[in-house]
C-alpha cells in the first residue's frame, strides 16, 4: 500500500527525522493561512501517489500568502497521470546546498533489508542505478540482527567529509530503519535528503510503501486513501482478487501469484505483451471468475484473453462454471484461450465443450495461441 507524501512525512517526524515545516490542506484558503503561519516562501506540492508531479505542474514555489492561494487554486483539481489532485502540502521553501538519497527496501532474494545512500539525490534511484551505479552505496541488514554502527558508517562515509554531518546522517538512517521495521514497510525513502546552506540535513521529499499483509493493524489501514488508487485495483481487492493493470494486449486470468508471474513471462517470451497481472487465488469460486472477467474487459488495450489454471485446491470445474456464467452475463468481444489442468479438469472440459473457447493442452500451446490471436 502506498501512502501520500504528507503521511510519510508525519511517520518520519514521529521518529525524530528532521522534516520540512508545513501542513496538508484541501482548499486555496487553507494554503494561504499555512503560508501566513510559516512567514516565508513556500512550496505547494500536489498529493498524488504517482511520479512526475513537477513536470506536470504539480509542484510550485510561492513567494507570499497571496501567491500560495493562487497557485493552490491552480493545482487543486488538476489531473496528474489520470489522478485528480484533492489535497496539497504547503511546506517552507529552503535554500539547498546539496541533494542526497537515503532509502531502504526488502531484498527478498537476500532475505535482508537493503539500505542505500547516494550522493545523486533528487532523481529516481532507478535512473542512478542505470547510469551511475558507482554512486549507490548499499548494505544488507539481517532483521534478526539489526542495523549495526559499522553499516551506518559504510553508508555515510562516501557522502560527507564533515564529522557532524556524518553523525547527523547516521542518526537519520537509524531512525528511518526503525520507522521501516515498526511500520511493516516494504519501502521507505528520502529523496532528496538535503543539506541546507546553513549546513543542516532535512528530509525534503518522503515516500513510504506499507506491506498489505500489515493492514490488519488499524493505525496502518487508516492511512489508505481509496480515492488515490487505481479504481480497477481497488475493485479487484474488494472482490478478493490480486490485479495490476499493464499496457499489453493479452489479458490473463490465472490462479496463484507464481503461475501468474510465469504466465506474463512466457507471453513476453513468445512475442506478446501482458495486459495485466490477475490472480484469482488458491480457492476460486465461479463468482471470482466473473469478477475477474468484468475487470479485464474494461481495459481497452485487450485483444485476447488467456485463462491459465493449474488446479490443486482450485477446482477446474469451478473455473469452468465461472467462465460460463461470465459469458452469459456479459459480452466478451475477444477470443479466449483456456488451459485447464489438475483437479476435475475432465469435468471442466465437458462443461465447456459447446462453447466457442479455444482450448490448449499445455502451457506453451495456450500462450502461443493467445499471442497469435491478439496480433
Amino acid at each position: 500500500m502506498k501512502v501520500h507524501e504528507y503521511q510519510a512525512r508525519e511517520i518520519f517526524a514521529r521518529y525524530g527525522i528532521p522534516v520540512l515545516q508545513g501542513e496538508v490542506c484541501a482548499t486555496p484558503e487553507e494554503a494561504r493561512k499555512i503560508a501566513e503561519k510559516l512567514q516565508k516562501s513556500v512550496v505547494i506540492k500536489a498529493q498524488v501517489q504517482v511520479g512526475g508531479r513537477g513536470k506536470a505542474g504539480g509542484i510550485k514555489l510561492a513567494k507570499n500568502p497571496e501567491e500560495a492561494e493562487k497557485l493552490a487554486k491552480e493545482i487543486l483539481g488538476m489531473e496528474i497521470k489520470g489522478i485528480t489532485v484533492e489535497k496539497i502540502m504547503v511546506t517552507e521553501a529552503i535554500d539547498i546546498k546539496e541533494e542526497l538519497y537515503v532509502g531502504m527496501v526488502i531484498d527478498r532474494a537476500g532475505k535482508k533489508i537493503a539500505l542505500m545512500t547516494s550522493e545523486a539525490g533528487g532523481i529516481e534511484i532507478e535512473e542512478v542505478a542505470r547510469k551511475t551505479p558507482d554512486k549507490i552505496h548499499k548494505v544488507g541488514v539481517d532483521p534478526l540482527v539489526g542495523l549495526k554502527n559499522y553499516q551506518i558508517q559504510r553508508l555515510v562515509a562516501p557522502l560527507f567529509k564533515e564529522k557532524e554531518l556524518k553523525q547527523e546522517a547516521g542518526s537519520i538512517i537509524r531512525k528511518l530503519y526503525q520507522a521501516f521495521v515498526e511500520n511493516d514497510c516494504s519501502l521507505a525513502e528520502i529523496n532528496p535528503l538535503v543539506v541546507t546552506v546553513e549546513g543542516k540535513l532535512l528530509a525534503c521529499d518522503t515516500k513510504v510503501n506499507i506491506d498489505d499483509n500489515a493492514l490488519f493493524r488499524k493505525e496502518l489501514a487508516e492511512l489508505r486513501d481509496p480515492g488515490a488508487e487505481d479504481p480497477l485495483e481497488l475493485e479487484a481487492r474488494q472482490s478478493d482478487l490480486s490485479y495490476v493493470g499493464l499496457d499489453g494486449s493479452v489479458a490473463c486470468i490465472v490462479n496463484g501469484a507464481g503461475l501468474a508471474m510465469t504466465t506474463m513471462d512466457i507471453i513476453k517470451l513468445y512475442g506478446g505483451e501482458p495486459a495485466n497481472f490477475l490472480d484469482v487465488g488458491g480457492s476460486s469460486s465461479p463468482e471470482k471468475v466473473v469478477n475477474a472477467m468484468r475487470i479485464i474487459l474494461t481495459n481497452k488495450n485487450v485483444r485476447a484473453i488467456l485463462i491459465n489454471i493449474f488446479g490443486g485446491i482450485t477446482r477446474c470445474d469451478d473455473i469452468a462454471a465461472g467462465i460460463i456464467e461470465a459469458m452469459n452475463k456479459m459480452e466478451v468481444p475477444y477470443p479466449i484461450v483456456v488451459r485447464l489442468t489438475g483437479t476435475n479438469k475432465e469435468k471442466a472440459r465437458e462443461m465447456l465443450a459447446n462453447t466457442d473457447l479455444n482450448f490448449a493442452d499445455s502451457f506453451a500451446e495456450g500462450v502461443k495461441k493467445v499471442v497469435k490471436l491478439a496480433e
